[in-house]
């Protein structure tokens, strides 16, 4: 008696809207190496994985690999098909997409993270899983093995900029939230922050995921520790970035000009600050114009 093992690719058979691919199903798929990667555009965990997934992609199609980026929001302006299809193709995503803004595909995998990578391997079995960042060099190995590949040189991948690896060694701030929901260490914006505490001054608005300012001149002042300060926003405003009440100088991020200058253009993640040397510093981000969103900061 034959029994038919359940495909783990099978929720992709309804999923409608897919990038850069026509939609694959698990048939399709099967005599495949699929690499699934959970993602979400602004997350600055994801995107300091991409380098080494999209490396994957190219180097290994031709030997039986497909990578999968399941698109799965974090934050309600994600889940804009126009934005996402942006994003894919600003960040250089090249392999299929497709978008779970349902979660369907991620309640299939039992997920609970951004990002995430399942290997299923060529019969629809699950055979390998990372969680978060790094254990790149484990990963590609669990590839090489699906494929049949012995011992095979690893990609080489420089990744800099916003995909550049975090400072873990001097990182003493952890991600924060600014909307109410999961937003900890706010304090009043008259008292000076402590490592790790922030304020809202101005006018603002604060909802479940975000804080939306209500008129021009509002500020967001946070004390951290780290090498880097990224803010996820939306809107259109312009802002100004000081580092214990001066200019940034060299320690500007890639979204902001020596003298501290930036433009929220689009909805995404911005790098504020990366420092030469990490430390524990104040930043300041002042916004000129009202109707800007922030979501997290993250450090790096």
């Amino acid at each position: 008696m034959s029994t038919t093992l359940p495909n783990a690719l099978s929720a992709l058979d309804r999923a409608p809207v897919w990038l850069n691919s026509e939609p694959l199903t698990a048939a399709a798929l099967r005599g495949k190496v699929v690499l699934v990667d959970f993602w979400t555009y602004s997350c600055v965990n994801w995107l300091r994985t991409l380098p080494y997934v999209r490396a994957w992609a190219d180097r290994y199609r031709d030997r039986g690999l497909v990578v999968v980026g399941a698109h799965a929001p974090e934050f309600s302006f994600e889940h804009d098909l126009d934005k996402v299809r942006h994003a894919v193709a600003e960040l250089d995503v090249s392999y299929p997409v497709v978008i779970d803004n349902e979660f369907a595909i991620w309640r299939s995998f039992d997920n609970h993270y951004w990002p995430a990578v399942y290997l299923v391997d060529m019969s629809g079995r699950v055979r390998f899983t990372h969680f978060g960042e790094e254990a790149y060099e484990e990963t590609e190995r669990a590839i090489q093995g699906l494929l049949g590949i012995d011992a095979a040189e690893l990609v080489q991948v420089d990744a800099g900029g916003l995909s550049l690896a975090a400072d873990w060694a001097t990182l003493r701030t952890p991600e924060t939230y600014v909307g109410y929901a999961r937003g900890e260490g706010r304090i009043d914006p008259r008292d000076s922050p402590a490592l790790n505490q922030w304020s809202l001054g101005g006018e603002w608005t604060v909802d479940d995921e975000f804080a939306e300012l209500d008129a021009a001149g509002g500020a967001i002042t946070f004390r951290f520790e780290g090498r880097d300060v990224n803010l996820v926003l939306t809107g259109s405003a312009r802002f100004t970035v000081r580092l214990d009440g001066e200019p940034p100088g060299e320690d500007h991020g890639v979204d902001v000009s020596a003298s501290g200058d930036g433009v929220v253009d689009e909805p995404r993640m911005f790098q504020l600050v990366r420092q030469r040397q990490a430390g524990a510093r104040t930043v300041e981000l002042t916004f000129h114009d009202a109707g800007v969103r922030a979501y997290v900061f993250t450090f790096g």
